[in-house]
């Protein structure tokens, strides 16, 4: 008998059906023990030396886990893939070597991406040791937890009740927060005006060009600060001559977004379903640990805690084809597409998040999910598949317009900039379009009636408005994760 250590039961029983009747499958119910919350359960002057205590809760599981661990031939450990299912091992065989019932059995370690029958079995044909590495990156952390919390952590709860502790995340994610807030607090209003011209092509077609320039001189934004200014602006352009300077139309193309990670997870789904981060892993959960299809327990995406933004092969060839019978052989680009993490400090053991099997569409899903799940469900569905999806080609049009002003006016001529885009082939865009936060600035306008230089442009109406600069937003959970991810915080899993 061979006994396999995993960590929730849902998985526990999934697994146990895929290896059959020579395993004998058992849950850890997550961490086993950890650092009693008193003074000394670190020691900074020896080498950092810890004391371990077993979790009240666990001490029954782990007794019923050494008494099969005695009997059977081998002792398999496959706790999640992270540095904490990793530590969740490192800490089982610990307490198996305390309580003296491993002897010389053989002790492996494996790791699964999926739980899907199929990743199991192979997975079990490539066991290796305890990653040390991992371990001591866990270490390091819970030592800096508790050295750090322990001490930040009562006067949080005297400040803030009900408050759970000070850990890494949540201190910097705070000073995150209350700098922003002093932004905000700090912000001085400022007063700017922006001038549109309405006008007609020379076939009397309507569009719109924004002020640019005057008399050889770049204007910006916040350049015009007053009403004054404005109004003489506005008087000029309401006199002036239009003509079309120049036309230029220039191809782009614009390429899909990689498959999800934990973090931009968290961030689109919190833009797109309102579900806070915390939720996000919840949901997550479930979809890994699989839902019961045809009588049968089957995890339904890879595993959501990662950095990486590759696929394996077999899962991007299932992707392709199954593009090209939803769409068209022209929606599958000539060779896979291949994407890599900018964070220097970023995980890349694992896949990105995505479907274990592409062709259960979320459609197909739909009579066995949750709504909150199938909503997770089929934006990792929709996100990976637009990932291997044809780039969206656009043509963006740029047209110059030059305003003679008469004398007497003050100033004598005014540039101003009509911008345009359209879309010539959707590619992924036909599936697929990330979601927007607050500061994101808006795109160009649709497409521009056809004009050419030289010919001449007639005045509708010239708007004058006024605007005030805004502050920063404060932080959504979204921005927030965001934020710390770009400044290499951290991936904030819950």
């Amino acid at each position: 008998m061979n006994v396999v250590i995993v960590e929730s039961p849902a998985k526990a029983k999934t697994i146990n059906k895929y290896l059959g009747r020579d395993y004998e499958v058992y849950a850890s119910f997550g961490h086993v023990r950890d650092l009693p919350a008193k003074d000394g359960s670190v020691d900074p002057d020896n080498d950092f030396a810890m004391l371990w205590e077993i979790d009240s809760k666990a001490g029954k599981r782990l007794s019923d886990i050494a008494a099969a661990v005695k009997g059977a031939s081998k002792l398999i450990l496959a706790t999640d893939p992270d540095r904490e299912g990793e530590a969740i091992s490192w800490h089982v065989l610990e307490i198996l070597r305390n309580k003296k019932v491993l002897k010389d059995k053989k002790v492996e370690r494996v790791v699964f991406n999926a739980i899907t029958k199929s990743a199991i079995l192979e997975a079990m044909k490539h066991p290796r040791e305890i990653d040390e590495g991992l371990v001591d990156a866990y270490l390091a952390r819970r030592a800096l937890d508790y050295l750090v919390g322990f001490n930040l952590s009562p006067v949080l709860w005297r400040k803030l009740p009900g408050a759970r502790s000070a850990g890494r995340v949540q201190s910097v994610a705070l000073r995150l927060v209350c700098d922003r807030e002093l932004e905000i607090e700090k912000f001085v209003r400022r007063e700017y005006w922006s001038l549109v011209a309405h006008l007609l092509t020379k076939e009397k077609a309507p569009f719109i060009a924004r002020l640019v320039g005057a008399d050889g001189r770049k204007i910006t934004r916040l350049d015009i600060g007053t009403e004054a200014e404005a109004t003489d602006f506005k008087r000029g352009l309401e006199q002036a001559k239009f003509t079309i300077q120049s036309v230029e139309a220039k191809p782009a193309r614009r390429n899909p977004w990689p498959p999800f990670t934990t973090s931009t997870l968290q961030q689109e789904a919190s833009r797109k379903l309102g579900m806070a981060p915390a939720r996000t892993m919840q949901v997550a959960q479930r979809l890994y640990e699989g839902a019961d299809i045809g009588g049968e327990t089957v995890g339904l995406i890879t595993y959501m805690r990662t950095d990486g933004v590759d696929m394996a092969p077999e899962a991007i060839e299932a992707t392709r084809e199954l593009i090209g019978k939803l769409h068209s052989p022209r929606y599958v680009p000539s060779a896979p597409r291949k994407y890599q993490v900018k964070q220097k400090t970023a995980q890349e053991a694992h896949e990105a998040i995505r479907p274990t099997d592409v062709s259960r569409l979320p459609k197909q899903m739909a009579k066995y999910l949750e709504r909150e799940q199938l909503a997770l469900y089929e934006l990792i569905w929709t996100r990976t598949v637009a990932s291997q999806m044809a780039s969206a080609e656009l043509e963006r049009t740029t047209v110059e317009i030059l305003a003679d002003v008469p004398t007497p006016s003050k100033i004598k001529a005014i540039d101003l900039r009509a911008t345009g885009q359209v879309v010539r082939f959707d590619g992924f865009l036909a599936l697929y379009q990330e979601g927007k936060d607050e500061d994101d600035e808006d795109e160009e306008g649709g497409r521009l009636p056809p004009m050419k230089a030289g010919d001449p442009a007639t005045r509708e109406k010239i708007e004058a408005a006024q605007h005030f600069t805004e502050p920063p937003p404060r932080y959504s959970e979204a921005t927030l994760v965001k934020a710390m991810e770009e400044l290499g915080i951290g991936r904030p899993s819950t």
